[in-house]
């Protein structure tokens, strides 16, 4: 069966995660097939330089989404792409929906971690060593720059291909509140027309709520500080 959407994820880029869970709103409502595909935002940034460009924290994240990515890389080769879907919910629920925090990604690659996530996914436990293995960076590269083939090289997650595989492919639309699901099917109807018009090429503001999850201290109901992300990140560039 074809996908009627196309879905690149990093399991640690919070308005992926927001993202995602709008998508599945819709989805259930609409009964559309989501493909969900991997893109590594450390190996889209390799060549950047972490210091000027991002928070200090960063680096460390991205390393950790991708070691995630790696275990994702192997459980849909060994099990099938439809894994990713419970997969990644897993995945997203431990690192932004726990009210105690994110985990720091020594944990949230730690064995313990990776296993309940993979148990929850009802897949075997032994997917968790993938997360050393760099065999799987290839396969991960190459869906990330399939990826920005699609969407432009200016990008982060996630990103969105519409009516795969000719459809038009868009970063975003990156959400920091979750619409209740009225709210949701109206937004997604607004972003397929703005979508499916072909001059159409971005609609943007750097300005974003920190995203409305348990992680970052926010609860359902209340509106996260305003940041300035400058190109992507909260650090303005040197």
């Amino acid at each position: 069966m074809t996908a009627d959407l196309r879905f690149w994820f990093d399991p640690v880029c919070p308005f992926a995660w927001n993202t995602s869970k709008w998508v599945r709103t819709v989805a259930a409502r609409r009964g559309y097939r989501v493909e969900w595909r991997l893109i590594s935002l450390r190996l889209l940034n390799r060549h950047v330089d972490y210091d000027a460009q991002f928070p200090p924290e960063y680096e460390a994240g991205h390393t950790a989404g991708l070691r995630l990515l790696r275990v994702a890389a192997r459980a849909r080769a060994d099990h099938g792409a439809a894994v990713l879907d419970p997969l990644y919910a897993a995945l997203g629920a431990r690192v932004f929906e726990d009210p105690a925090g994110q985990p720091p990604p020594e944990r949230a690659t730690g064995r313990e971690f990776v296993v309940d996530a993979l148990t929850e996914a009802g897949l075997p436990a032994a997917l968790a060593d993938a997360v050393d293995d760099v065999s799987w960076d290839a396969a991960i590269q190459e869906e990330t720059d399939e990826a920005l083939r699609l969407a432009g090289k200016d990008v982060g997650t996630p990103i969105l291909q519409f009516r795969p595989p000719e459809g038009p492919a868009f970063f975003g639309p990156v959400i920091s509140r979750q619409p209740d699901e009225e709210q949701a099917v109206q937004l997604w109807d607004h972003v397929v027309a703005l979508a499916g018009f072909p001059g159409f090429a971005e609609l943007k503001r750097s300005l974003r709520e920190r995203p409305q999850l348990p992680a970052f201290g926010i609860r359902p109901g209340e509106v996260g500080v305003t940041e300035d992300w400058h190109g992507g990140s909260r650090r303005q560039h040197r």
